[in-house]
């Protein structure tokens, strides 16, 4: 209760929150992986339609080809005569595509041609034209020995036959690369596909975006032509991550490459917010804030009140009623009932205390009252007797017995007439006794002066009576020796000097020389005074020529008390 109260309301406040957390945290990271479930399957989408993407490229590409051997085939028997050039030119400026049309006699002699051919003698034995002679229907491709076009082409052929002579030449369409290239607005492609061209060897042709397409695998020709397309991922030259995809064109010789972004999950999630991992965090915030609103709102807040009611019930404050717990939900309601109750209950009993504890007060001064008229009726009853006696030594004997008693009563009676029934203010006490002691011999017409100096000090009472008691005994020797038919002056001196006190009582007689060598009962009582407070007690002649009597032992504390409390704990325990 005494330390701050939201210590105990943060553990609450962390371990509610810990435990939703708990429960959320499936949730959250079902959807994280559901997210990267998401991802892996785009990511194999991506996959898929890029090589089939490259695939359809490829395939467009061949049947365009094809379409070129069908073009050939329709122009091969008017491709020759007056009007063959200007028929050629014609196709090739009708249908796109196509650099140039040209018909080779059966030598590779150029016949006619839709537009400029270069000049080559080797063109009979070039590898092409022999196949064609061989007897194939059908050559494409990119080593055709000069150039044909301007732009990256290929040659298509087809060879013309005569039926007297058979073979009689070819004709050639030249298929710019760049007409048999994908568009990357086609719709079948990837949002963002780079599009490029590349021989059998790994060198690009031509490409939409140089920078999109680095260097190719090492063994991404073997695969492309074994499984008809292959894909891998790899940094372009710029540094991004994408996927590539590579199908053959024209047999070994020539491949359509395709290229496509491909982030990494981060990149993906910030494409895709609210189904990745935003929306599951966000939940799970959210849920947090709900429930520790709600915890704070309708539980911390009304323990706190509650806590803050029983910090003041702690500190004795028990009229305070928790009348604000009224708009708390009702478990909150019934324990503020209950420290109501428990606090009506503890004002009871502690009134129901107060009553005893006077009463046993009460008790306790009637029998310190009552021990104190006891011993001064005995102490009336020894005065009795000793003024029947005739006997000088038998009078003093019962004198100095009367004194003790005397002294014993005083205890008793500055008990029940203190405040304190457990403590005794011992300079008051000390002045009393003095003033008794003296004031019992003055009869005997002998004037004593007193100098008193005590230092503050509160007593117990087991540790007063030897104290009073020894200085009974050492006021009765100097009345006896010092004062007795002259008078003189009496000094008590009791001053404490940290863990130890003195007490010093000292008279100015004149002491006979055998004073302190005699040893009576009252010599024997002050140092069994002395032991029993377990200190010392000597006696010796002062500078006045008389005798001071010195007790030394520990001084009072809480000491006493505390074995007191103690005692009545074990009792208690008991």
């Amino acid at each position: 209760m005494e330390g701050s109260p939201w210590g105990s309301l943060s553990t609450i406040r962390v371990r509610l929150t810990a435990a939703l957390a708990a429960a959320l945290l499936p949730v959250l990271i079902l959807g994280i992986l559901q997210s990267g479930i998401a991802f892996r399957r785009e990511g194999v989408q991506l996959r898929e339609e890029l090589a089939a993407a490259s695939e359809r490229s490829a395939a467009t590409a061949r049947a365009r080809m094809e379409a070129a051997d069908i073009l050939l085939e329709t122009l091969a028997p008017g491709s020759v005569g007056f009007n063959c050039a200007q028929r050629l030119a014609e196709v090739t400026h009708r249908i796109p595509g196509y650099s140039n049309l040209i018909r080779f006699d059966r030598r590779g002699r150029v016949a006619c041609a839709a537009g400029d051919v270069p000049a080559d003698p080797d063109r009979f034995d070039r590898p092409w034209f022999r196949r064609l002679a061989a007897g194939d229907s059908l050559v494409i491709t990119r080593d055709t020995g000069a150039s044909y076009a301007d732009v990256p082409a290929l040659l298509a052929a087809v060879p013309a036959s005569d039926p007297q002579v058979g073979f009689d030449g070819a004709l050639v369409a030249v298929i710019s690369l760049e007409s048999l290239a994908p568009r990357t607005a086609d719709r079948s492609l990837p949002q963002g596909a780079e599009v490029a061209l590349a021989d059998g060897r790994g060198d690009y042709i031509n490409a939409t975006d140089k920078e999109a397409f680095p260097d190719l695998p090492a063994d991404w020709r073997d695969k492309a032509l074994k499984q008809g397309s292959m894909v891998w991922y790899d940094r372009d030259l710029r540094g991004q991550q994408r996927v590539f995809s590579a199908a053959p064109l024209v047999a070994d010789e020539l491949f359509v490459i395709l290229s496509a972004k491909s982030g990494g999950l981060f990149s993906w999630a910030t494409l895709n917010p609210l189904t990745s991992i935003v929306f599951p965090i966000l939940t799970f915030i959210l849920a947090l804030l709900a429930v520790s609103v709600v915890t704070e709102r309708v539980v911390t807040r009304w323990i706190a009140y509650l806590q803050r009611i029983a910090a003041l019930y702690a500190r004795g404050r028990l009229s305070v009623r928790p009348v604000h717990a009224d708009q708390a939900p009702p478990e909150i309601r019934d324990l503020a009932e209950t420290l109501e109750d428990m606090a009506d209950a503890i004002v009871g009993r502690d009134a129901s205390l107060r009553d005893s504890l006077a009463q046993k007060d009460d008790l306790m001064r009637e029998i310190h009252h009552r021990v104190k008229n006891n011993l001064q009726v005995i102490s009336s009853l020894l005065n009795m007797q000793q003024r029947a006696l005739s006997d000088p030594a038998a009078r003093a004997a019962m004198s100095d017995t009367r004194q003790r008693i005397t002294a014993l009563a005083l205890i008793y009676r500055a008990l029940y007439q203190g405040p304190d029934l457990k403590r005794v203010d011992l300079r008051a006490f000390l002045e009393e006794l003095t003033a008794q002691l003296i004031a019992a011999d003055a009869v005997q017409g002998a004037h004593v002066r007193t100098e008193i100096h005590v230092d503050d000090l509160v007593i117990d009472p087991d540790r007063l009576a030897p104290l009073a008691l020894f200085a009974v005994e050492a006021v009765t020797n100097a009345q006896k020796h010092a004062f007795a038919g002259r008078g003189g002056q009496l000094t008590v001196n009791f001053t404490v000097r940290g863990e130890e006190a003195e007490l010093e009582i000292s008279d100015d007689g004149d002491a006979p020389e055998n004073a302190l060598a005699t040893s009576g009962v009252g010599r024997t009582l002050m140092t069994a005074f002395g032991r029993q407070l377990r200190g010392r007690s000597e006696v010796f002649r002062n500078e006045k020529g008389g005798i001071t009597a010195r007790l030394i032992f520990p001084t009072p504390t809480d000491e006493a008390a505390g074995r007191q409390d103690r005692g009545r704990g074990n009792q208690a325990a008991a």
